[in-house]
């Protein structure tokens, strides 16, 4: 009898276990079962709160501005400083102008220390144009053209050449084709004139006969004014 209430004692456990079963129609879930869940929610919201707050430090650290970054108007203040530093250090340098050349050379330097804006080139290119214009306006016979070209010398001269072809009915002779224009000679006279004198060749023709032109042409100009055209002072053949 000892024994078997002994044995009885061992095996109530499994009794009461079959008993809780078939009265909750299952099985029953132990307490230890729900410490585990517990313990595993726990442990996502720990894991959770770390994550949010990484990302609020590295979006505190990158998409923020830092300590280290001056105010836009501190920069903005040393940069012109920087800028006034180095105009105080170095001054502008005015453009270093070519020295000019050839026989007309000393003419030209004075043409330019007086009006800085003269060109060698452009020069010649105006007067290559001057040329064409007037040898045009002298075969035309047109004298108000001639008038804003020439001085008054020169356009009494062709005014006077103009009448005398007329008279004789004689062909004009035409400009079939500018060969050179080259300065030949510059200076600044007293009368506060400068004066450049160009050498041309040039085929001229009255349709039948073709002649070669060998002219030096002086242009002349006040070196002061502010107008820029020059007019033709003399007409001289060249040697």
């Amino acid at each position: 009898m000892l024994m078997q209430g002994e044995q009885l004692r061992a095996d109530l456990p499994a009794i009461v276990l079959i008993l809780d079963e078939r009265a909750t129609g299952g099985p029953v879930r132990r307490p230890a079962s729900r410490e585990r869940r517990r313990t595993v929610n726990i442990e996502l919201i720990i894991l959770a709160a770390v994550a949010v707050f990484v990302i609020s430090r590295l979006y505190s650290v990158l998409g923020q501005k830092t300590g280290a970054e001056p105010p836009a108007h501190r920069l903005r203040e040393a940069v012109a400083r920087a800028s006034e530093v180095e105009d105080d250090a170095e001054p502008a340098r005015a453009p270093v102008r070519p020295a000019f050349t050839g026989p007309a050379a000393a003419g030209l330097e004075t043409i330019a220390a007086t009006d800085p804006g003269f060109s060698p080139d452009d020069f010649t290119r105006g007067a290559r144009k001057a040329y064409e214009l007037i040898v045009a306006a002298y075969a035309d016979g047109d004298r108000d053209a001639l008038k804003t070209l020439v001085d008054d010398d020169v356009f009494e001269a062709y005014s006077d050449a103009i009448a005398e072809r007329a008279k004789a009915g004689t062909e004009p002779m035409r400009l079939n084709r500018l060969r050179s224009a080259r300065i030949a000679e510059a200076s600044v006279g007293e009368d506060g004139f400068a004066r450049v004198s160009v050498s041309f060749e040039a085929e001229l023709t009255d349709g039948e006969n073709l002649r070669m032109a060998k002219e030096i042409w002086t242009f002349k100009r006040p070196v002061k004014s502010a107008n820029p055209n020059w007019v033709l002072d003399e007409v001289a053949t060249a040697s």
